[in-house]
């Protein structure tokens, strides 16, 4: 069974009658290593063909679907066909040209990669794999289509007639009829890596950012990244098949919940012509807000993406709404929340105010934000979405084990996903993190309603064993660590690529000085505003404001010491985990001191 992106249940609405019966065929009578799009923007140019098909032998075609009866068709020929689709004639232009534009378009595309691409020979700088285009007239027989002579305007073997989709067709026939729209003798085979590297391009909207500014496609001369990295198959199309109403996302860490937050983000404030609300992304920490605020600008949507940590949030609806503000003191952030609550209950504050609310790292939310933030939805849109885990609760105020999602106005029941798999790290880091935290991620399952406690699984990747330096003073391991950023800078990672997380404030600070009394660019985040994510500097913060955020290479220092004195020890576990999680190309570095 071929995989369908997004899942028919969540696209069947907008299919007419014959992608429907199209999209079934191909997802029951193609084989597992088949891979279908319907509808989805492709290329640089985001054109909408109705079915993209790839396959690592095969190669790419594309298709062109339409429901015409042969009644409708009144003249055609090989550019226009003359329709009468409602009693009113309209010249459209003729569908396989249709089709052959859009797979002109995105092999164009293809051809700048030259890992793509023939290095020699007759076909040299040509794709490297087949490629073809096709129609698919799902209301006219083969019979019919040879009686009407269309086939002067369409070449008969790059066509799929009514008849030879019917249920009842042999697998290997439907095949057949497909790779027979290819043109003799193409040949070549697509390994895994080359797969992703044309999803990469094809599909922008998947593509994961390592680091630095994102790729323009409009530009002919920018060249193209050595490393392409997107999407797991799973979070692509559970990114494109998320449905409007109340969805929650259980996914452990490095599982590519926030990548799929972003691409919903991104896709709703494109799709949206009705609504004229922004769409609000929350979080805790005030560090991925900034990051995710910048990846949302990158693209072009700051205007229609409002990405807020939580209480810079409450903050900004007291005082757009004339509600009181708390004086500084130890309960000003409760203080905030509870006036922000009361003005929402007595309508001062009004809700629905969003067309949609997106939170990352839910887990970090108390039970009483959950219910407010809920209420701010639009409910003419009702589009919510939740990403948790809740291995990564480090705050106790969001660890009520009577919780349900059911009690804050969260109606997630049959709608909610679980992504077991860490895609971030390598097997040997993971497994170093979930030795550590090895009590806190017993799996734990729920009723759809509840709260999970998810234990990730590793997606295979292979890498070094993490890096441990045992050294006697806190100042030596910081002194190892700028040794060591230096030595990276000098393989080709950015200073903004490295990150060095730490337990507490003191050792953050006494970092900070060391890199920069080495003269290494150094940004310690002290407080609020001290996060730029898009500077080129070692970012130097704690680990629980670290929480959400990824660098290629990271350091942590003073684990040895961790839990400090009179510090719970499940507590410090946990913070542990969630640093360790933070990297996708290195292994960490951890420095114990010898006991």
């Amino acid at each position: 069974m071929a995989t369908l992106i997004p899942a028919i249940s969540a696209c069947v609405s907008r299919m007419t009658s014959g992608e429907r019966r199209v999209a079934e065929r191909l997802e029951q009578k193609l084989d597992d290593d088949y891979l279908l799009w319907y509808d989805v923007p492709m290329g640089p140019r985001n054109t909408h063909p109705d079915f993209c098909v790839l396959h690592p032998r095969r190669g790419i075609l594309v298709l062109e679907v339409k429901d015409w009866k042969l009644s409708t068709i009144q003249q055609a020929d090989k550019q226009t066909w003359e329709i009468i689709p409602d009693g009113i004639p309209k010249t459209v232009a003729n569908p396989l040209e249709q089709a052959r534009q859009y797979a002109q378009t995105v092999v164009t595309a293809l051809q700048r990669d030259k890992q793509l691409i023939q290095t020699e020979g007759a076909h040299a700088g040509k794709v490297a794999f087949p490629w073809s285009y096709g129609v698919v007239l799902t209301e006219i027989t083969r019979k019919q289509f040879e009686a009407a002579e269309l086939h002067h305007a369409i070449e008969p073997h790059r066509v799929l007639c009514k008849d030879e989709m019917l249920e009842s067709v042999d697998a290997e026939d439907l095949q057949s009829r497909l790779w027979d729209m290819f043109p003799y003798g193409m040949r070549g085979t697509l390994s895994l890596p080359q797969i992703d590297r044309v999803r990469w391009i094809m599909f922008p909207q998947v593509r994961v950012q390592t680091s630095g500014n994102l790729f323009d496609d409009n530009d002919a001369e920018a060249e193209l990244p050595d490393i392409m990295r997107v999407m797991d198959l799973q979070q692509e199309q559970l990114a494109r098949s998320l449905g409007d109403g109340h969805r929650v996302i259980h996914g452990v860490a490095g599982s590519g919940k926030t990548m799929i937050l972003g691409y919903r983000a991104e896709y709703l404030a494109q799709a949206s012509t009705a609504s004229s609300k922004p769409i609000l992304i929350l979080c805790f920490n005030e560090p991925l807000g900034v990051k995710l605020r910048s990846v949302m600008q990158a693209k072009g949507l700051g205007g229609k993406v409002h990405v807020r940590h939580f209480h810079k949030w409450c903050r900004e609806q007291l005082v757009a709404y004339g509600q009181a503000i708390p004086n500084q003191g130890p309960r000003m952030f409760d203080e905030m929340v509870e006036n922000v609550i009361r003005g929402v209950d007595r309508k001062q504050i009004p809700s629905g105010q969003y067309q949609a609310v997106m939170i990352d790292e839910g887990h970090d939310f108390a039970p009483e934000w959950l219910k407010l933030v809920t209420q701010m939805v639009d409910p003419t849109t009702n589009s919510l979405l939740v990403l948790y885990d809740d291995a990564q609760s480090i705050y106790e105020r969001a660890r009520n084990k009577q919780f349900s999602f059911k009690s804050v106005g969260i109606q997630a029941q049959g709608r909610t996903t679980i992504l077991k798999i860490n895609y971030r790290n390598t097997r040997q880091i993971l497994h170093t993190a979930s030795l550590v935290a090895a009590d806190l991620l017993t799996a734990d399952d729920k009723d759809d309603d509840g709260i999970p406690l998810l234990k990730p699984v590793s997606c295979g990747r292979e890498g070094q064993e993490p890096l441990i330096i045992k050294l006697p003073t806190l100042q030596a391991e910081m002194e190892a660590i700028a040794d060591h950023f230096a030595a990276a800078h000098k393989e080709g990672f950015a200073w903004g690529d490295m990150a060095v997380l730490c337990a507490d404030t003191k050792t953050r600070d006494l970092c900070a000085r060391t890199l920069a009394q080495r003269k290494l660019p150094v940004e310690n985040r002290l407080g609020s505003g001290d996060f730029d994510p898009t500077s080129n500097k070692i970012k130097v913060m704690t680990m629980k404001v670290s929480k959400g955020l990824e660098f290629p290479v990271v350091a942590l220092p003073g684990v040895g010491h961790m839990p400090a004195a009179g510090a719970d020890e499940k507590e410090a576990a946990r913070v542990f985990y969630v640093a360790a999680n933070h990297h996708r190309l290195l292994e960490p570095i951890g420095y114990i001191p010898p006991t």
